[in-house]
């Protein structure tokens, strides 16, 4: 349906607990030129190319979504920069009224020859995923060396004014987590934002537990103690992440996502969607929903909207990490969509 027919507003996506839908991150690939020891198995075999939504059953899901009120989209893999013509999804998705805003999650090795394609075809702003700063440990967490291409990367991030930088870093304890205030020193020399999110259990194998993790409460603690830092007094409430302040008014901010010590569930407004269509109604959830085969059966627009507010209907209340009810996913995060 081309945008001009799209009604101006529909009825928002609203959840059985009353929380409104804003945001949708789309998966557009599996695949990934790392493999980080937290996100995806070293053998994995990828989904056949036939599988993936096209780019334009995409930008028809998302021409859905933002019309019944979602406002945010961000584009995120597997390494969402390996699929070919990304460029021409921003463009498509970058028209759509009412989309507020539309960001991608990368690893970063590929951004140095498409950071200046994707700011020309829409994208304003970028989060990479950059766990240390030394070659040795990113070979050890990635099991690549690619360091030096990821470090390219955001310097042509910056050179294409995709602002803010914002670096995601994903601290594990006896790993990286001692290079935890060289990534606080980075934000405040290069007014990036770092955000520490906490080890979540979505990873392949049996890496995650409480020994390995480290709670966000402790990462503020050894920051504060290099650099006084203050919340910041103008946080969104939906955000994952409780952005900090430096006291002493240093460009840069930190930020932590503590998904499983202080998790934010009451407050999320997000869905998700998989490189093969399935939509998923929260990171940690065991169900997933197809779209894929609805889109390719001819259903209209409306029909493949009121499945969409059906799904959303279902979201869960919270995740069950901690309270002992917890099952794990069949698909790692690199499958879920990071």
């Amino acid at each position: 349906m081309p945008d001009s027919d799209l009604p101006a507003a529909r009825a928002p996506l609203t959840d059985s607990f009353g929380r409104r839908i804003e945001s949708l991150r789309i998966s557009v690939t599996d695949r990934c030129d790392l493999r980080c020891v937290y996100c995806i198995p070293e053998d994995i075999a990828w989904l056949p190319r036939a599988q993936l939504l096209s780019l334009e059953e995409i930008a028809r899901l998302a021409r859905l979504v933002v019309s019944a009120g979602v406002k945010k989209i961000r584009l995120t893999g597997g390494e969402p920069l390996l699929r070919r013509d990304l460029p021409h999804l921003f463009e498509l998705l970058s028209v759509i009224p009412g989309l507020a805003d539309l960001a991608l999650t990368t690893n970063g090795t590929q951004l140095a020859r498409l950071a200046g394609p994707l700011a020309d075809a829409g994208l304003r702003r970028v989060n990479v995923s950059l766990d240390t700063l030394d070659r040795a440990t990113f070979e050890k967490m990635a099991r690549r060396d690619a360091l030096g291409r990821v470090l390219e990367g955001i310097e042509a991030a910056v050179a294409a004014g995709l602002r803010p930088i914002r670096i995601n870093n994903v601290p594990i304890r006896g790993l990286n987590d001692h290079e935890v205030v060289a990534f606080a020193g980075l934000a405040r020399e290069r007014g990036f934002e770092v955000r520490f999110i906490e080890f979540m259990p979505l990873e392949h194998g049996r890496r995650w537990g409480t020994d390995v993790l480290v709670p966000g409460k402790e990462l503020r603690e050894r920051i504060a103690a290099h650099w006084p830092i203050e919340p910041d007094p103008h946080l969104d409430p939906h955000s994952p992440s409780r952005d900090w302040l430096f006291a002493d008014g240093a460009p840069g901010r930190v930020g932590f996502i503590d998904s499983v010590t202080q998790p934010f569930c009451g407050a999320c407004n997000r869905i998700r969607l998989t490189a093969d269509g399935k939509l998923r109604t929260c990171l940690f959830s065991v169900r997933e929903h197809d779209l894929r085969d609805l889109l390719r059966s001819g259903a209209d627009d409306e029909v493949v909207l009121e499945r969409i507010r059906a799904v959303v209907a279902t979201k869960e209340l919270k995740h069950h990490v901690t309270d002992g009810l917890y099952v794990k996913p069949e698909r790692t995060m690199s499958r879920i969509g990071g």
